[in-house]
């Protein structure tokens, strides 16, 4: 691979050409497949290419739905983009299951978001601290304008405190920021209203006649928002008497409720794992970000960190059986948008929105964690009954006879063969070698 300037100034098929140049044996055969996956009609390609850089085509993720999620009693149908075998398919069996005993409740709990102007400074910190209403006057003075559209939909700037972190560094403070974003997700609107706090901050100490010396330069490092949300908080929920679970083969109620909250106790205290409970839960959450559009690398940032607020990583969902009741709920944060961003511009980001009756910021939050929630029941479901794999691989089945190449035939002929085998790709290769033996003889 050789090294290229400005590869950005290059048009989209220059680009592919020097990549084939770079890689490919065919080159026109390379060049080709990548532009089979553009789109049919160029206006929408150019907006697809204008969502990142450099792009050179688009790649294509199943966009799934789960039918059947009653949420405070209304039916949603919910659009997931994901790749991974048998997601979709457990959220919806968890939705189902839920349906018939009374859905799903979920509430957000609050919607603050955070943002940190952090500087070096030089000087008395009571001083500062006594001066510092002042400061925030004129930090909400100077975001005025900024914040004017945002204050007339409800939201804008809540508070701004000044925070002491010389026992973590040096001379290191922040204003910290909360803020309500509304329909939108801020980001952009935080870091702009952060940067004209330091602005602020620089200039009011610079022309403060209670400063002298050092005092008057603080040192901005960075203002930026945080993508820790714990304030933007979501809960969904599911109950229902334990004998009304109903038996799972042969499995009876008590002893499934019994061993699914040990699964959680087990989630709760292991991080190992935590980890891959908390992953099955961001499958839910992040397929339905991606198709409503949203940051799902921000939000799952977020659901980790939030994991670890005890002082170690645990799950994000709980059980409990009190009384005869079984009840299972998640507690996440989630920071989104449905105005901004790809919301109004991506197609089938309209489409979902469209999908879900076009709800508000907190509606989403409560259809995420609802999503979150229901396949986190279908995981641990499927780990203390028959176990991950065997609905996990028969979805897969189809992809590992798409890696040999299966005919129409063979593919009739595995699939009911493994109705009653285990799935692997070994055990998938030998079925198909031994049909094609046949054949040939």
């Amino acid at each position: 691979m050789e090294i290229i300037s400005g590869f950005s100034k290059l048009s989209k098929s220059q680009k592919l050409a020097w990549l084939a140049e770079q890689v490919a044996d065919n080159k026109e055969e390379f060049i080709a497949e990548f532009e089979s996956y553009l789109h049919r009609d160029t206006q929408v390609q150019k907006l697809y290419d204008e969502f990142s850089e450099n792009t050179l085509t688009n790649f294509y993720m199943p966009y799934g739905l789960v039918p059947n999620v009653m949420i405070n009693g209304k039916l949603y149908a919910v659009p997931m983009v994901i790749e991974e075998s048998s997601v979709v398919a457990a959220a919806a069996g968890s939705a189902k299951f839920w349906l018939e005993r009374g859905g799903f409740k979920a509430k957000v709990i609050d919607t603050k978001k955070i943002g940190q102007v952090h500087f070096l400074w030089e000087g008395d910190f009571k001083k500062l601290d006594v001066l510092f209403d002042e400061l925030r006057e004129v930090m909400l003075d100077n975001t005025a304008l900024i914040t004017s559209n945002m204050r007339a939909r409800g939201g804008g700037i809540i508070d701004i405190d000044l925070v002491n972190m010389t026992h973590i560094e040096p001379h290191y403070y922040q204003i910290k920021a909360t803020f309500e974003t509304c329909e939108s997700m801020g980001a952009n609107f935080i870091n702009t209203c952060l940067e004209e706090f330091a602005r602020s901050l620089k200039d009011w100490m610079a022309n403060s006649e209670h400063f002298v010396g050092k005092e008057k330069e603080p040192l901005v490092i960075m203002s930026i928002l945080s993508n820790y949300t714990p304030e933007c908080l979501v809960r969904a929920w599911v109950e229902c008497p334990v004998a009304e679970l109903g038996y799972f083969d042969d499995m009876p109620p008590e002893l499934f409720a019994y061993k699914f909250s040990k699964a959680l106790m087990i989630a709760k205290n292991d991080p190992h794992r935590a980890t891959t409970h908390n992953k099955g839960i961001f499958n839910g959450i992040d397929a339905v970000t991606l198709a409503t559009g949203n940051d799902f690398r921000a939000i799952e940032a977020c659901g980790h960190t939030y994991a670890c607020r005890n002082g170690k990583y645990q799950s994000l969902t709980d059980c409990s059986i009190e009384d005869g009741m079984f009840k299972f709920w998640i507690e996440v944060p989630i920071a989104v948008g449905t105005v901004g961003g790809l919301t109004s511009l991506h197609p089938l980001v309209k489409k979902s929105f469209e999908i879900l009756d076009s709800p508000n910021a907190q509606e989403l939050m409560q259809i995420m964690a609802v999503i979150g929630l229901a396949q986190n029941f279908g995981a641990v479901k499927s780990l203390i009954t028959t176990g991950i794999q065997k609905g996990h691989m028969k979805m897969h089945l189809l992809n590992i006879l798409k890696h040999f190449d299966a005919s129409e035939t063979e593919v009739k002929y595995a699939i009911e063969h493994f109705k009653t085998n285990v799935v692997s790709f070994r055990a998938v290769r030998d079925v198909l070698d031994s049909i094609r033996v046949k054949v040939k003889e």
